[in-house]
């Protein structure tokens, strides 16, 4: 097959910053995809209803007025958060959705849920609104190893909650082992996963090729080859509960490559092109449009975009540096070549 035409994905989990680092990488993402769940851990976090319609205003503004890229914002949840909050996102055309971050579990996540229970009134007044949870799904305790933090959340912390919470919509982020994939198909129907363009490429090995990468650290960490195996199993299966959300976290380059690096991938120049090639390899180029255009629209209850975008067969050098504001970041797959290429809309 030499070219794919699909349905306009939709990137169902994604960093853009803030003034001008949001500048230099929010075009990437509307080249590639017509909307995007926007994460809401600046600083300060994005917290309320008003907070999130400005970061939206600020997006808008920087892209072109005849752009069809709409962003659909979230709150930040956390111990203070009202039910009020819900009722106000019911009102909110362009407000979908909640995000928790264990405090303390990745990127600008100090302000996140300390204990569960000082939210379970405003996961009731969201379960009853219809307002999907995202959760970033790991345990902080440092006892724990990073490699398990995931499994020990689903079993600790994500099982007993949607016990207690049967009907809350809720969207397990970024998912790294066989344990969230086996989770989530045998869960119920209101529970969904995201799957990033690194989680299906790599295993942790990537972290350690031939010296120190910082530019493949993400978190959740990269986990064994079984677990990715299990992942692109999962994405590439059809399967309605997965679908995509690159998790595109950009970094300038010189944070990334220091004493203590940040954690995030930028991905958003070239996912697209990335799940294609993920896709073909494993056969099933017939599966990407459910996978990246119609799992997720579906999960939130938003309708299938109309516009069509085609990749065709065309190997390209992924840059090694791109602007980031004053800086400069490092895209996934830096300096590497990609087979299919997404043609110019």
């Amino acid at each position: 097959m030499d070219s794919i035409t699909i349905i306009q994905p939709d990137d169902f989990h994604l960093h853009l910053r803030d003034e001008e680092a949001l500048n230099s990488v929010v075009h990437d993402s509307a080249r590639q995809f017509a909307r995007a769940v926007i994460m809401p851990n600046l600083k300060p976090p994005v917290t309320t209803v008003e907070l999130a319609m400005a970061y939206r205003q600020r997006i808008l503004t920087c892209l072109p007025e005849d752009t069809d890229f709409t962003p659909l914002m979230t709150l930040y949840l956390t111990d203070r958060a009202r039910t009020s909050d819900i009722e106000e996102i019911a009102k909110a055309e362009f407000v979908h959705a909640v995000k928790l971050y264990p405090a303390g579990a990745t990127t600008n996540s100090e302000y996140g849920v300390t204990e569960l229970k000082n939210v379970f009134p405003v996961l009731e007044k969201m379960q009853e609104s219809g307002v999907p949870l995202l959760i970033h799904g790991e345990v902080t305790n440092p006892d724990v190893d990073p490699f398990d933090r995931e499994k020990v959340f689903i079993n600790d912390v994500l099982a007993p909650l949607l016990k207690q919470f049967s009907e809350l919509k809720v969207v397990l982020e970024h998912i790294t082992t066989r344990d969230a994939v086996d989770f989530v198909s045998n869960g119920p129907s209101t529970l969904a996963a995201t799957v990033t363009p690194q989680h299906l490429l790599y295993n942790r090995g990537a972290l350690f090729n031939n010296g120190l990468r910082p530019h493949n650290f993400c978190l959740p960490v990269l986990k064994r080859e079984e677990h990715r195996l299990a992942i692109v199993e999962a994405a590439t299966s059809g399967n309605e509960k997965f679908f995509l959300g690159t998790d595109s976290a950009p970094h300038a380059k010189d944070s990334k490559e220091s004493d203590c690096g940040c954690a995030g991938i930028y991905s958003a120049l070239n996912a697209l092109e990335i799940y294609t090639q993920v896709f073909e390899d494993q056969g099933c180029l017939d599966k990407l449009e459910q996978f990246a255009s119609i799992n997720g629209a579906r999960f939130y209850g938003i309708s299938q975009n109309t516009k069509k975008v085609t990749l065709t067969k065309q190997t390209w050098e992924v840059p090694r540096i791109l602007p980031f504001g004053d800086n400069e970041v490092v895209p996934l797959m830096s300096g590497e070549t990609l087979r299919w290429k997404l043609q110019s809309q």
